[in-house]
């Protein structure tokens, strides 16, 4: 994570030669100095990625002349584009229910430094955690979901997201599934993790399952939220290896251990604006 106050810009728009020339020369002749620099072209979808961290004190006319001037080029090369703030974090609603294991991690790594966002709010379809989130001052709002509520649910849960002015949603282990329009209005910006190695054991006890099947290597990951359940473009994974002595709640321990890294890693990339999706697959600028 850059200390420093800089400004991240990301492009992604169609492969050609003289893309990285225009972009550097552009920054340069503005006193802009580059802190990071990333690129990848995709040769079979003929797309180009970008992402490059300006030093905020270097761009002699500001951010809103180097917008107004990166327009033009943008649409020339039919740049898909962004230039983020480090000095205005985004803000993250946490949506969770009973499993605490993510929600209370993230929590800690945002008030130690690690990751940089505001949290405005938790949202949780069950009372337990409350005492877990309100500790670290953030306002926890329990919004029950059944059935026969979920349609008024899930309208006060976009209330509740529209008026703390949130940009990224995370599932900590929410365990509900989100309603489709609401995933189509949150393109990109919506997180989620889940055990196993999609779509590996998925349903209900997964780690049971996977010890049924003498799996030696478990794993999680976290994805973007689609309206196709637990298909969204991947940001990151990883695994653990399972010996032969490990008992189920072994697994359930590593599990929970690797669920909580792999969201928080990802949280962070999104943070850093460091993945930009690749149509259903993602760029991870690490």
């Amino acid at each position: 994570m850059l200390s420093e106050h800089h400004f991240t810009l990301t492009i992604d728009c169609p492969d050609r030669v003289g893309i990285v020339a225009e972009v550097s020369r552009f920054i340069a002749e503005r006193g802009g100095w580059i802190l990071e620099a990333n690129h990848h072209a995709d040769r079979d979808r003929g797309r180009f990625f970008m992402r490059n961290a300006i030093l905020a004190s270097s761009l002699k006319d500001g951010a809103d002349r180097f917008v107004a001037d990166f327009g033009p080029i943008a649409e020339r090369w039919e740049m898909t584009w962004r230039l983020s703030d480090s000095a205005k974090p985004r803000r993250v609603a946490l949506l969770a229910s009973k499993l605490d294991h993510c929600l209370v991690d993230l929590l800690y790594r945002r008030r130690a430094g690690e990751l940089r966002c505001e949290i405005p709010c938790v949202i949780a379809n069950h009372d337990d955690l409350r005492g877990d989130v309100e500790v670290h001052g953030i306002p926890f709002v329990h919004v029950p979901v059944s059935p026969d509520t979920k349609p008024a649910a899930f309208a006060e849960i976009e209330r509740l997201l529209a008026a703390h002015r949130v940009d990224t949603i995370v599932l900590a282990r929410y365990m509900q599934i989100l309603p489709p329009d609401l995933c189509r209005r949150h393109p990109g910006r919506i997180i989620n993790i889940h055990h196993s190695f999609l779509p590996s054991f998925i349903g209900a006890k997964p780690y049971h399952r996977a010890f049924e099947r003498g799996v030696k290597l478990i794993g999680a990951t976290s994805h973007y939220v689609t309206e196709d359940l637990d298909e969204g473009p991947i940001i990151e994974q990883d695994v653990v290896r399972v010996e032969h002595d490990d008992t189920v709640d072994d697994l359930v321990r590593y599990g929970k251990d690797v669920e909580k890294s792999v969201l928080a890693r990802a949280l962070r990339y999104h943070l850093e604006d460091r993945v930009l999706l690749n149509g259903h697959r993602t760029v991870v600028f690490r």
